[in-house]
C-alpha cells in the first residue's frame, strides 16, 4: 500500500495533472524541456509532493504526484505553474519576447483523482509521448483513392 502519514492522518492522495504552454504552444522540447523538468521537480520536493510518473511532450505536461492532504490541488497547481513561469523566464529570458506578460502556462488545467487505477494512468504517462508521436504522424492526405483504388497523383 502508498499509504503515507502526518500528523494523526493516514493519506493516500494521488492526482493526474495535465497543463499545456500558452496557446498551446508546441514549444517544450531540447534544453528547455530537462530545465522545465528540473524546475518542476524541485518545485514539487519544496512543497513535499511526490511525483510518482511525470512526461513533458511538446505541447503539454502529465504529472501522476502525491500531494498531501494539508495542501489543496489548486493552490499547489497555482504554486507549480506561478513559480515555474518566473523561473522559465529566468533562466530563458529570450522566451519573454514570445510570451508577453510573463503568461507561459494556460490558466486552466485538467486534474483528476486517481483511486485504484494509478498503475493504468502511470502506464498512460508513459505511453503518452508515443501516442503523440503516432498522431502527429498521422495524415489527412489520401494516397490512394478510395473509390478507384489508384494512387492519388500530387502536384509537388
Amino acid at each position: 500500500m502508498d499509504i503515507q502519514s502526518i500528523a494523526h492522518t493516514k493519506w493516500n492522495c494521488k492526482y493526474h495533472l495535465v497543463f499545456a504552454p500558452k496557446f498551446r504552444r508546441k514549444i517544450i522540447y531540447g534544453k528547455l524541456k530537462a530545465d522545465i523538468a528540473k524546475i518542476l521537480s524541485m518545485l514539487c520536493k519544496r512543497k513535499g509532493v511526490k511525483i510518482v510518473e511525470a512526461e513533458m511532450c511538446r505541447d503539454h505536461v502529465h504529472m501522476l504526484v502525491e500531494i498531501p492532504p494539508s495542501i489543496s490541488v489548486s493552490s499547489f497547481v497555482g504554486y507549480l505553474k506561478g513559480k515555474s513561469t518566473l523561473m522559465i523566464f529566468e533562466r530563458h529570458a529570450n522566451l519573454k519576447y514570445k510570451f508577453g506578460n510573463r503568461h507561459f502556462w494556460c490558466r486552466g488545467y485538467y486534474v483528476d483523482t486517481v483511486g485504484k487505477n494509478a498503475k493504468k494512468i502511470q502506464e498512460y504517462i508513459q505511453n503518452q509521448l508515443q501516442e503523440d508521436w503516432e498522431y502527429d504522424q498521422m495524415t489527412l492526405k489520401e494516397y490512394i483513392d478510395p473509390f478507384t483504388g489508384e494512387p492519388v497523383k500530387t502536384n509537388i
